[in-house]
């Protein structure tokens, strides 16, 4: 069912990701085959904060007021079906290397903080979350090559923002992609696009989890059925995690404990990313901001529940 009545903000966009909505009513968001960081008024102006070569996929703010990016490395290369922008195949001649990234919103200056971890390169960094403790928390969604028969095995990854630390915290992981954060910090939520799973773990630290036993099947909080994907994903205030859904084209919200599943449609098959705004000064954070990459569109609804504000806005 739809239950959402989409408003269109802006169009235009070039697979519009990573959305943040503003205390000034703007969002920023990033465009992957921009490539860059665009900020969006509130009247639907586009202005370009950044130019990112490669693919930028996921930002957050930091502790500090900076933008700090997810950098796929351009690891997708854009087909044009007309109505839709997809993301097509792997091409080795415009892949520059996955990276962490960290950007000056006044300057606009842009800063590698990560390429590697313990000797492994960054394959194509997807999202980011930032915590409480001011570390960020890190999806790399990996290579699917299909000229070369190829498919990356990769991680989660714990990050300080001074370019000082990271940390492989989940390993292996098969295409991850959206990762969030319980209301409360004690669960880390990430989506596996391929297998439409939602997984989680309980945080016992910063950066450090409580690994699952072999039979502890709560490891998965939620498999769709069917051919659905999953993309990026934000958490609301009620504890529900809202996973963008490929294909079957919306916004599917998880219960907490995983056994209530509603799906809200959009009509764009490659619905990538959903943010809360609090348009209304109500402090509910009951705007839902919402990436329709397949039509280049950033749209906004009246969420259902209360929404939530990310650390650091």
């Amino acid at each position: 069912m739809s239950g959402l009545e989409l408003v269109e903000v802006t169009s235009g966009l070039r697979f519009p990701e990573g959305p943040i909505a503003m205390p000034d009513g703007s969002v920023i968001l990033v465009e992957m085959f921009g490539p860059r960081v665009t900020r969006v008024h509130p009247d639907g102006t586009k202005e370009t904060i950044a130019e990112i070569p490669g693919g930028p996929n996921g930002a957050a703010i930091g502790p500090d007021g900076a933008l700090y990016l997810c950098n796929n490395g351009g690891c997708f290369s854009p087909v044009d079906l007309g109505e839709f922008l997809f993301p097509g195949p792997f091409d080795p001649a415009r892949y520059i290397g996955g990276r962490v990234q960290r950007l000056d919103l006044t300057t606009g200056e842009v800063t590698d903080l990560y390429t590697e971890c313990d000797g492994h390169p960054l394959r194509a960094p997807n999202d980011i979350v930032f915590d409480t403790h001011g570390g960020m928390w890190i999806t790399d969604h990996g290579i699917h090559d299909t000229a070369a028969r190829t498919a990356d095995l990769t991680s989660i990854y714990y990050a300080l923002l001074d370019g000082s630390s990271i940390t492989e915290v989940v390993h292996p992981v098969d295409s991850p992609n959206g990762i969030g954060l319980s209301p409360d910090g004690t669960h880390v939520y990430w989506a596996e696009t391929h297998h439409g799973r939602v997984m989680q773990r309980v945080v016992t630290a910063p950066g450090v989890v409580e690994p699952p036993s072999p039979l502890d099947f709560s490891a998965c909080l939620h498999g769709l059925v069917g051919y659905q994907l999953l993309d990026s994903l934000a958490v609301d205030g009620e504890g529900n995690v809202c996973v963008a859904t490929l294909a079957n084209g919306g916004i599917t919200v998880i219960s907490p404990d995983g056994t209530s599943v509603e799906h809200f449609a959009t009509g764009d098959p490659l619905t990538t990313n959903i943010c809360f705004g609090d348009d209304d000064g109500s402090g509910e954070y009951r705007t839902a901001y919402i990436t329709l990459s397949g039509t280049g569109k950033l749209v906004k609804a009246r969420w259902p529940y209360r929404g939530l504000r990310l650390n650091y806005l």
